[in-house]
């Protein structure tokens, strides 16, 4: 499971059944919001 996770993939994921899956999509959407709210406040 070498798959690169962006972020449509990650809202995919979100529906997933899987807990550990929808943790993981979870963490690139909020390291993904926290990385571009950093950019807007320069």
């Amino acid at each position: 499971m070498a798959e690169r996770m962006d972020l449509s993939s990650a809202y995919r994921k979100l529906k997933s059944p899987n807990i550990k899956t929808r943790k993981r999509a979870l963490a690139v959407i909020q390291a993904h919001n926290r990385q571009k709210r950093s950019q807007n406040q320069k």
